[in-house]
């Protein structure tokens, strides 16, 4: 006989405080990794003073990070079947993925 499995899912309260709330503005990122872990820098880039700071660092395993670009892909259509296709920019810099550097 085979037993039925449940699965326990815990309730997890998440807390933001103000400052995070905010959010920090991004337009360009910076991914690297290795093989146990994937950085992401989040980077704003001011075209007028040739100037880029790295905003915010987030360190993370390739696990997460390959489940985030599926939230990502489930987002981005969901976004898209309400508002339509988001129009790719060009690149600004020559033979560069537009806001992604490796």
């Amino acid at each position: 006989m085979q037993e039925d499995k449940k699965v326990q899912t815990a309730e997890v309260k998440i807390e933001i405080d103000d400052q995070t709330a905010n959010g920090i503005y991004s337009n360009l990122a910076l991914i690297t990794h290795s093989e146990s872990e994937f950085i992401l820098d989040f980077i704003f880039f001011q075209p007028q003073n040739g100037k880029a700071k790295v905003r915010t660092r987030i360190i993370t395993s390739p696990a997460h990070v390959k489940r985030m670009i599926e939230a990502l892909k489930d987002n981005i259509a969901k976004y898209e079947m309400k508002f339509g296709q988001i129009k790719e920019p060009s690149p600004q810099l020559t033979n560069a993925k537009p806001g992604y550097y490796n």
